[in-house]
C-alpha cells in the first residue's frame, strides 16, 4: 500500500525563511540570497520525506508568502495598482502581499482571510474586467524540475480551478461563470507544460468542496473538469480534497475520469459513509486521508486500520493510498527541536516529520498486521498520566443556564456606561498590543534563561508600561492599553499560566507570510493557577487618569490556537477554560479596571464549513462560552471583544448574541464589507472597524483614515462608532506606528 503527503510546511525548521524575508524587506540581503534560502528549505523538504519512503511527495507547495496569491500571480491575475508600481516581479508579489509606500506609489495590500477552518490566512486575489487571465508563471514547472534534479519524482501541487474561483473577489462586472472557462483553458495549458518537464502527476487541491454546494458550484465544477480532463493527454489527475466530506458532489467527482480522488477521513464526518453506501470507481486511487494532518497527537493505529478496513471492503484494497487528511503546513516541522520536553510527554506526539514514518507504518500494518506494534500503540494511547481534575470537571458541571446571562440587558448597560466613561463622540483605542521592539523581545528572552532576575524583568515592563501610558495621552487617545510588553502571544502567554497546557521551544506554525506562531498544547484539564493579568493592568491604570483596557485572550480562541485534546470535546475543553477566564475578569474587576476587552480573533475557525451545521456543532456552545466569560461583571463594567482575518458578515446576529459592549473588526482590507451586514442585521453593539492596516508597513494618511469614517457613518450610528486599527501593533516599528495613531486621533477629532 503506497503512501502520500499532500503537503510539507515551508518556513523552515528554524524559521529560515522568515528571516530572510524580513532581511530582504529592508533591503539586508539580495533576492539572489532569499532565493538560496527558499532553495535550501525545499531540498529539506524534500529529502525528510524521500527518506520516509514516501510514494506521492509533492512539488510546488512551498510559497515565499500564499499559495492562494501564487495562484493569481501564475494566471496574471495582479490588479493594475500593483503592476503600475513597476516593480521587479518578487517585489510586485510582496506588495500584494504585505502593501507598499514608497517612492514608486501607495497602495494597500490584497484582503486577507483564513483559509477555511484553520489559523492559516490567504490572500484574497481580485480579479477586474481588464485582466487578461493566462498562464505567464513558471513557478509549478520550476520546482518540478528542481526536485527532480534531486532524484525526486513529485506530483505537482496546484489549487484547483474551482476552488481559486469560488476564493476570487470580482470587482468588475464578470462573474465566475463568465471566468470558468477561461480559467479551464488556461489550466490545460499548465497541465501540458508540467507534462513537457516529465511529471506524472499533477494535484489540483479542491478543498471548497467540502462546503453546501448549490446547482449552479455542481455544473460550473462539472463544466471545468469535463473540459480540462478531456485534453489532459498523459497525464494523471488527482482531485485532492480536505477539511471536509465532498456529500452534495461525491457522485459527480467519482464519475469524472479522475486518476486519483482524495478525500478526508478525519473531519469528513460522512466520507466513509459516501464510499461505503455509494462504492468507489475501479481504475481509480483512492487517497485516503487517515493520518491527521491538523493536530499533533500520535495516530491511534487500531482506529485507523479500522477505517482502512471498511475503506477496503468497500472501495477496494489494491487502490488504496495511506495519505494525510490534510497538508502538514498545520503542524511543526519535528520533535528533535524539542529538548526541554521529557519523553514521557514526547512519546505522544507527532509533528510532521514523526507523521513520514506513521504513514509507511499504517500502510505496512493494513497489509500485514504486526501484533506488537499494535500492542505498543494501544498501550501508548493508555498511558497519559495528569489528565483529568475531578475540581475542574465538577465545575463545568455544575454550571447553570444563568450563568450565560448577563444582567442588565444591552440597551441598559449601554446608557449606564454612557453616563459613566462620558468619552467623546468617535472614541479612539487601541487593539492591545504596542510594539514588541528588541529590547521587549531580549527582556523577556533573558528571564526565562535566568540572565536576569524577576525583579529586573518587572521593573523593565514597568518601565515600557509606562512609557506607553505616557505616549498614548500625548498622542491623544481617549482609552488606553498597558501595551502587552509581558506577552510573548496572545494564546501562549495564558496557556502558560494555566494548568492543563505543555509548551514547546521550536514548535512554529505558520499563520500567514512570515507570521509564525507556537501554539500551546492542551493535555488535560484546564484551570487558572493564580491572576494572570491583574499586576500588570493595574500598574498601567496607576500611571493615568484615563481608562485602561484589561486585555484578555477569549476562550473559544484559547481553544482554537491551541493544539487540542481528542479524549474529550472541544466544547468540554472550551468551557473550562472558560471558566479560568471568568476569573480574570472579575479579580481584573476588583482591581479597579472598568473596561475589559476579552479576544476572540479565531471565532470563525472551527466554525463547521456547512452551514447546516452551524448552530448544532459550533455556535450553540461558543457563543455561549464567552457569555459565561462576562455574565458575571457590573452593569458599568464595559466588556470589548475583537475578531480579524475572517468572514463574518454571515455569522453577524451570532456575534451580536455574544452580548458584548464593544465589538471591533478588522475591516481595513476588505474594503469595510462587514458594514452592510451589520446594518441588515440591526447589529446592537457598539463597533470599531480597523480604519487601517497594522500588517502592512505603511503609514495611513489622516484624508484615508477620514474616508474609512466617512462610510462606516453611513451604516454606523455616529453614537455606536469606535476608531481603532484593525489589529494589535505587536508586529509593527514605533516609527510607523505613532504616526499612524497621530493621523487615527486627528481624522477622529476632525469628524468630532
Amino acid at each position: 500500500m503506497k503512501t502520500s503527503v499532500i503537503g510539507y510546511p515551508r518556513i523552515g525548521k528554524d524559521r529560515e525563511l522568515k528571516f530572510a524575508s524580513e532581511k530582504y524587506f529592508k533591503g539586508e540581503i539580495s533576492e539572489k540570497e532569499l532565493n538560496e534560502t527558499a532553495a535550501a528549505i525545499r531540498a529539506g523538504n524534500l529529502k525528510a520525506q524521500k527518506d520516509a519512503g514516501i510514494n506521492f511527495i509533492s512539488s510546488n507547495n512551498f510559497s515565499f508568502y500564499d499559495n492562494v496569491l501564487d495562484t493569481a500571480v501564475l494566471f496574471n491575475i495582479i490588479p493594475a495598482r500593483y503592476t503600475e508600481l513597476g516593480l521587479p516581479a518578487l517585489d510586485t508579489y510582496f506588495a500584494m502581499a504585505r502593501g507598499y509606500q514608497g517612492d514608486k506609489g501607495n497602495v494597500k495590500a490584497l484582503a486577507m482571510k483564513k483559509w477555511f477552518n484553520t489559523n492559516y490566512h490567504y490572500l484574497v486575489p481580485e480579479i477586474d474586467d481588464s485582466i487578461d487571465v493566462k498562464l505567464t508563471g513558471t513557478k509549478p514547472v520550476d520546482e518540478y524540475k528542481e526536485a527532480a534534479a534531486q532524484g525526486v519524482n513529485t506530483k505537482v501541487s496546484v489549487t484547483g480551478p474551482f476552488t481559486f474561483l469560488k476564493l476570487l473577489r470580482y470587482t468588475g462586472s464578470k462573474t465566475i461563470a463568465d471566468y470558468a472557462p477561461v480559467f479551464a483553458a488556461e489550466y490545460i495549458k499548465l497541465i501540458n507544460t508540467v507534462a513537457d518537464a516529465g511529471a506524472e502527476w499533477i494535484e489540483f487541491d479542491e478543498p471548497y468542496l467540502v462546503h453546501d454546494l448549490s446547482t449552479e458550484d455542481i455544473k460550473i465544477f462539472k463544466d471545468i473538469y469535463n473540459t480540462i480532463l478531456g485534453s489532459k493527454g498523459s497525464v494523471k489527475v488527482l482531485l485532492q480534497t480536505y477539511f471536509g466530506d465532498i456529500r452534495d458532489i461525491y457522485h459527480e467527482v467519482t464519475a469524472l475520469p479522475f486518476d486519483g480522488i482524495g478525500l478526508d477521513f478525519i473531519e469528513g464526518k460522512k466520507t466513509l459513509e459516501l464510499v461505503k453506501t455509494n462504492g468507489f470507481p475501479e481504475g481509480k486511487l483512492l487517497f485516503a486521508g487517515v493520518v491527521n494532518g491538523k493536530n499533533i497527537w500520535k495516530n491511534n493505529y487500531a482506529k485507523t486500520l479500522g477505517i482502512i478496513d471498511e475503506i477496503k471492503a468497500a472501495a477496494g484494497a489494491d487502490n488504496i493510498v495511506v495519505n494525510t487528511s490534510c497538508s502538514l503546513l498545520h503542524v511543526p516541522y519535528t520533535l528533535a527541536s524539542e529538548t526541554k520536553l521529557t519523553d514521557d510527554y514526547k512519546k505522544h506526539f507527532a509533528f510532521a516529520e514523526e507523521k513520514l514514518p506513521e504513514l509507511k507504518e499504517i500502510a505496512s500494518l493494513a497489509v500485514n498486521a504486526d501484533a506488537s506494534v499494535l500492542e505498543a500503540n494501544r498501550k501508548l494511547h493508555e498511558s497519559r498520566a495528569n489528565v483529568f481534575d475531578a475540581k475542574v470537571q465538577e465545575r463545568v458541571k455544575n454550571i447553570k443556564d444563568s450563568d450565560y446571562t448577563r444582567l442588565p440587558a444591552f440597551a441598559e448597560r449601554e446608557k449606564i456606561q454612557k453616563e459613566r466613561f462620558n468619552l467623546p463622540l468617535f472614541p479612539t483605542t487601541t487593539i492591545g498590543s504596542f510594539p514588541q521592539t528588541a529590547d521587549v523581545r531580549k527582556n523577556r528572552q533573558d528571564f526565562r534563561k535566568g540572565n536576569i532576575s524577576e525583579e529586573e524583568y518587572v521593573n523593565f515592563n514597568k518601565n515600557k508600561i509606562a512609557e506607553c501610558i505616557k505616549l498614548q495621552e500625548e498622542i491623544g487617545l481617549d482609552v488606553l492599553v498597558h501595551g502587552e510588553f509581558e506577552r510573548n502571544d496572545m494564546v501562549e502567554y495564558f496557556g502558560e499560566h494555566l494548568e492543563g497546557y505543555l509548551f514547546t521551544e521550536k514548535a512554529w506554525v505558520q499563520s500567514y507570510g512570515t507570521r509564525c506562531v507556537k501554539p500551546p498544547f492542551i493535555w488535560g484539564d484546564v484551570s487558572r493557577k493564580e491572576p494572570i493579568t491583574v499586576k500588570w493592568s493595574a500598574f498601567a491604570k496607576s500611571c493615568t487618569d484615563k481608562e485602561v483596557k484589561g486585555m484578555l485572550t477569549g476562550p473559544v480562541t484559547i481553544l482554537n490556537w491551541s493544539f487540542p485534546r481528542e479524549d474529550i470535546s472541544i466544547k468540554e475543553s472550551t468551557l473550562q477554560i472558560a471558566l479560568a477566564i471568568r476569573d480574570e475578569v472579575l479579580d481584573l474587576e476588583a482591581n479597579g479596571i472598568n473596561i475589559i476587552q476579552i479576544d476572540e480573533a479565531a471565532l470563525r475557525e472551527k466554525l463547521p464549513l456547512r452551514k447546516s451545521d452551524w448552530y448544532s456543532e459550533y455556535l450553540d456552545w461558543a457563543i455561549p462560552a464567552f457569555r459565561l466569560v462576562a455574565s458575571g461583571v457590573k452593569p458599568e463594567t464595559q466588556i470589548h471583544t475583537h475578531m480579524c482575518y475572517s468572514e463574518f458578515t454571515d455569522i453577524i446576529p451570532a456575534i451580536d448574541a455574544m452580548d458584548a459592549d464593544v465589538i471591533t473588526f478588522e475591516a481595513s482590507r476588505s474594503d469595510l464589507l462587514i458594514l452592510d451586514s451589520l446594518k441588515e442585521n440591526n447589529f446592537k453593539t457598539e463597533v470599531g472597524p480597523g480604519v487601517y492596516d497594522i500588517h502592512s508597513p505603511r503609514v495611513p494618511s489622516v484624508d484615508e483614515i477620514i474616508t474609512a469614517l466617512t462610510k462606516m457613518r453611513t451604516k454606523i450610528d455616529d453614537s455606536k462608532l469606535w476608531v481603532n486599527p484593525d489589529c494589535g501593533l505587536k508586529t509593527r516599528g514605533n516609527e510607523e506606528t505613532v504616526k499612524s495613531l497621530k493621523n487615527l486621533v486627528e481624522a477622529a477629532k476632525k469628524l468630532r
